[in-house]
């Protein structure tokens, strides 16, 4: 008998996956973007190999079967506070370390080579982009501090050390991040733990809620000190081989994000050294949110990607009504729609992230717009393309159930809706520069396309200043689209451009597919999707 015929029936009409795909190959949006970015393919074909070649969406599908388990206490009774993770997390750690995700801009690559590396990832495995993530952006938040050179060093090193050892015995380190507590949320300055002075060095006391990666080397951290509130690094293990007091409480049992670990914990005395001017702990450790912010901005590009090639490649290999879906013009118009979302996206996005490497002010105002509106859009693309699929688009042995949990996460991350959008708002009222930048970046397109130049028409005839902060998403959202329109007018075939504009500024229907005008083959052939 033949694996496709059995007693009963014969397995008819289910398409067959290939091999892995090359995710840099396989995807022409992403490598014209990066192209017009000046961005260097090289690191990010290689990437693409490596990921291809490693079957990394296998391995994330077992590092999420065997998620993280927390090992408080050894047999004997003695505190480990460790978390072990199945080895296929480590094999996708040291993938994107490697080849340079959080050491490549801090090593003559650029921040939007970052960006492009944190979107392939976002596709296969979005549990280890956290980790990694948070390294990267840790650099900058460091670069000040006269005794941090090795931390940096070691955070810019293109290697991944999993062993459970102090600095000077480690070949590469981690970093991670503890803000959030019970009380404060995104109210930072709402934070308890409190920061005693101990020589030199600092140590701290107190609960954090929130507690990202808690298996990194070390973790920036906010703390009360007797000049406010100011920004630590609290390593895990000190250099005479003892750990430092940090007590992992539990780890959280979450919706999505299964293959990465995120705790509770408390500082017990533990051993800190200050980051930046004492009182100066927002400040400080904005550095390293701006950038962490960037890469939540990136990463829903690259779910809904993941989302729409899976969606594409069921639909060209499944027939209904006597057709192929693909060839159904609803569903075709469908998937036309959603791709507007997936172009625009991965458009913004890297734009931003070029405005990071040219110090352009704009990279101020857009990255929060780029997170706010990606992260808007990529559940709805994550549930229509599952709903594709049909019944098995819930079923746990396609990718999409995953895509679908992972697809609010970065909306929440490093700041919810009405956080971003009210800093939106505050980064324009206080920042002529970022201000002018935006302004700017809107006009450039201007002539393009009469239906843009009415949308920016109406949107300066509605708020000829800044709007009061309840209408902060209407404005962020509006400016957001126009931003993202611009960037496509200028990186994009004319077509996709012109969709974008028929389809998010001129008129917008509430489902996906009830926007007529697009420019449906243009925007699917674009998908590079596997055939």
């Amino acid at each position: 008998m033949s694996d496709d015929r059995f007693d009963t029936h014969e397995v008819l009409n289910q398409p067959l996956p290939g091999p892995p795909a090359d995710p840099w190959a396989a995807d022409p949006v992403l490598r014209g973007h990066v192209a017009a970015r000046g961005a260097d393919a090289g690191p990010l074909a290689a990437f693409g190999r490596a990921l291809a070649a490693a079957d990394a969406a296998r391995l994330g599908e077992a590092a999420r079967r065997a998620p993280p388990e927390a090992v408080i206490f050894d047999r004997h009774g003695r505190r480990r506070d460790e978390v072990r993770f199945h080895p296929a997390y480590h094999a996708l750690m040291a993938l994107g370390l490697e080849h340079g995700y959080a050491s490549g801009p801090w090593r003559g690559g650029s921040h939007a080579a970052h960006a492009a590396m944190v979107y392939l990832t976002s596709g296969v495995e979005p549990g280890v982009c956290c980790p990694m993530t948070m390294t990267y952006a840790a650099v900058p938040a460091l670069a000040d501090a006269p005794w941090a050179a090795d931390w940096v060093q070691k955070l810019s090193t293109p290697a991944y050390d999993s062993a459970i050892a102090p600095l000077s015995r480690k070949s590469a380190v981690t970093l991670g991040m503890a803000m959030t507590e019970k009380q404060g949320g995104s109210d930072l300055r709402a934070t308890t733990t409190r920061a005693q002075a101990d020589g030199p060095d600092w140590r701290l006391t107190g609960h954090k809620w929130f507690c990202s990666a808690p298996m990194s080397d070390g973790f920036l951290t906010l703390a009360q000190a007797p000049a406010g509130l100011s920004c630590f690094l609290v390593p895990r293990w000190l250099e005479d081989g003892t750990r430092n007091p940090i007590r992992l409480m539990r780890l959280k049992d979450k919706l999505g994000n299964r293959a990465n670990a995120s705790a509770e914990i408390e500082y017990h005395g533990a051993f800190a050294r200050l980051v930046g001017a004492p009182g100066d702990g927002v400040r400080t450790i904005i550095r390293m949110v701006h950038h962490t912010r960037l890469d939540t901005a990136m990463a829903p590009a690259g779910l809904m990607r993941a989302a729409l090639v899976e969606a594409e490649w069921w639909c060209a290999g499944r027939a209904a009504f006597g057709r192929r879906l693909i060839d159904q013009p609803l569903m075709r118009a469908v998937l036309a729609d959603l791709a507007l979302d997936w172009e625009g996206a991965v458009g913004l996005g890297l734009r931003i992230a070029a405005a990071v490497d040219a110090a352009d002010p704009l990279a101020r105002i857009g990255v929060a717009l780029a997170k706010y509106l990606s992260n808007k859009r990529c559940p709805v693309v994550t549930a229509e393309t599952m709903e594709v699929l049909g019944g098995m688009g819930y079923v746990e042995e396609t990718p999409m159930p995953m895509l679908y949990r992972e697809a609010p996460l970065n909306g929440i991350w490093e700041g919810s809706g009405n956080v971003i959008c009210l800093d939106v708002l505050r980064a324009l009222a206080r920042d002529p520069e970022a201000r002018a930048a935006l302004e700017g970046a809107l006009d450039a397109a201007r002539g393009a396309d009469r239906r843009y130049d009415a949308a920016l028409a109406a949107f300066r005839g509605r708020w000829p200043d800044l709007p009061d902060p309840a209408e902060a998403r209407a404005y962020a959202e509006a400016a957001a689209h126009l931003l993202t329109a611009a960037t496509l007018f200028a990186a994009a075939p004319v077509p996709v451009a012109e969709s974008y504009v028929a389809g998010r500024l001129a008129a917008r229907g509430l489902t996906p597919g009830a926007v007529s005008g697009l420019a449906v083959p243009d925007l699917i052939g674009r998908l590079g999707a596997r055939d």
